[in-house]
């Protein structure tokens, strides 16, 4: 892994996914604008760095990688100076995002992406890849199916940088896609139970990137994601969507952030080690009622993120045994780059395939595949 150039290494997932690449034999080089940050971090690992902004010459600064790995949020701000550069230089990007608009702008730059020669690979973190490669093995099973809907359940606190991107988008809406467009609807706009494992739960939709991402793998026209949450959250998120107007003013949300980056850091050692998230997934066709559903268990979504991201690209890099011509050029998703078995090659991840193909919602035979 010695040609890749990790960004904004030093934020609480960057240094995971430092370490893990490490700890693999790697000796990825490490660059953010905290030089200070950098040294401490690169002297630690023992590997090189490299200190600029992306408001310079990026592209001088990343020529000399096969590929960035950009783990500096919010991705909205900083993902599209990262994929110039790389566009002009012929570097492979790909990065842990899961704001939903970063998909929806790299997926319009597919074409210069493939003149490039440029693998556009972003999400590569528990956002997406659970959720990408489940509705990639749903797709595989109806391949008619016209509705997809999503179930997110995930346990432990956020990281800095996530708390920081959620703050950012405080008071945007929530987005689903119906018929092949997306549309703007309000937070938490609707509601369903979903059964997770341990009984059915309390959802509301979210704004989940595989409104955009898995459009991209399955081709599925309507898709919907639900996130569980407490049977009183939507009450507080309809008063949420209603302040909009108050925080979406950058005076409040330099305020949050403030709050934000003096009392969060992220998951710790034993968190990381322990807790768990499910995904839960289902197509159907809806001429014919043919339908599947699945689940998906994995461990803390930043230990997921760390041994996806770092897997990703060592896929990408050719480093694994797979040839980098196996990998898709112009933009891609997990599944549809790497396909959808790559979450079972995770550790601590599982599959459990609840309802197969037919026209019945009642469960058949379970079958249970993991890593191990």
């Amino acid at each position: 892994m010695d040609s890749l150039l990790v960004y904004g290494s030093y934020g609480y997932t960057g240094r995971l996914i430092a370490r893990e690449a490490v700890s693999r034999g790697g000796t990825p080089v490490l660059a953010g604008r905290d030089e200070r940050a950098l040294t401490r971090q690169a002297t630690d690992l023992g590997v090189e760095k490299r200190v600029f902004d992306l408001e310079g010459d990026v592209a001088a600064n990343i020529e000399a990688f096969d590929a960035v790995l950009n783990c500096a949020g919010p991705f909205v701000k900083t993902a599209e100076p990262l994929v110039d550069a790389c566009l002009e230089t012929g570097t492979d990007y790909l990065d842990i995002t899961g704001e939903f608009q970063v998909f929806e702008r790299l997926r319009h730059r597919d074409e210069a992406a493939k003149n490039a020669g440029v693998t556009l690979l972003p999400g590569v973190g528990f956002e997406v890849v659970p959720s990408d490669c489940l509705a990639a093995f749903l797709h595989e099973r109806v391949p008619s199916a016209s509705t997809l809907t999503l179930g997110v359940k995930g346990n432990g606190p956020l990281s800095r940088g996530t708390a920081r991107t959620f703050v950012d988008q405080l008071g945007t809406s929530g987005v689903v896609r119906r018929n092949d467009r997306l549309l703007e609807v309000p937070l938490a706009f609707d509601t369903r139970e979903v059964d997770f494992g341990d009984g059915p739960e309390h959802t509301v939709t979210v704004p989940w990137p595989d409104v955009v991402t898995a459009a991209h793998s399955t081709g599925i026209p309507s898709i919907e994601v639900y996130a569980a949450v407490p049977s009183v959250a939507p009450h507080g998120m309809a008063a949420v969507d209603s302040l909009g107007w108050l925080l979406e003013r950058r005076p409040v949300k330099d305020a949050l952030e403030r709050v934000v980056d003096a009392t969060v850091d992220g998951p710790s050692e034993r968190e990381l080690a322990t807790d768990t998230a499910t995904v839960w997934g289902q197509v159907i066709d809806e001429a014919t009622g043919e339908r599947a559903s699945a689940r998906v268990r994995t461990p803390n979504p930043y230990a997921l993120t760390t041994t996806a991201a770092v897997s990703a690209a060592t896929r990408l890099l050719g480093e694994s045994g797979e040839t980098r011509d196996r990998v898709p050029r112009g933009f891609q998703t997990p599944a549809s780059a790497l396909g959808s078995e790559f979450l079972l090659a995770l550790p601590g991840t599982e599959r459990e395939l609840l309802t197969a193909p037919n026209t019945s919602n009642e469960p058949e035979a379970t079958a249970l595949e993991s890593d191990d």
